[in-house]
């Protein structure tokens, strides 16, 4: 799958806007973690059709902590590692953390809000 790439804390702002178009999603990535890259892995490989519906952010969080502490206080969240976020209209409308993670949940998710 292709993410777009979250590095710079500005891109907030933007995500935020894009995200009244369509949802978006954000996925804090830990490098040095195993179950984040399981959780990565599995979101990878599961994404099928999801790209024309939602568009896709990866944070590495250990290189940005920054942003992922933004993310945090921005959309009012606890902080967990690895995390996916989906923002819809400015909101955190969905959370999920470490093995919770699933792809088919999160398309549960956006059927809901069509």
């Amino acid at each position: 799958m292709d993410w777009n790439i979250l590095n710079d804390i500005a891109q907030l702002d933007q995500i935020v806007e894009e995200s009244n178009g369509q949802p978006i999603v954000i996925f804090k990535h830990s490098t040095r973690c195993s179950i984040s890259g399981t959780a990565l892995g599995r979101v990878d490989r599961n994404w099928k059709d999801l790209s024309e519906v939602v568009k896709p952010y990866l944070l590495d969080l250990i290189a940005y902590r920054d942003i992922s502490n933004e993310i945090a206080d921005r959309f009012a969240i606890h902080h967990e590692s690895p995390q996916l976020l989906l923002i819809n209209k400015g909101e955190c409308t969905y959370v999920e953390s470490h093995l919770g993670i699933d792809v088919r949940d999160l398309k549960e998710e956006l059927a809901r809000m069509a």
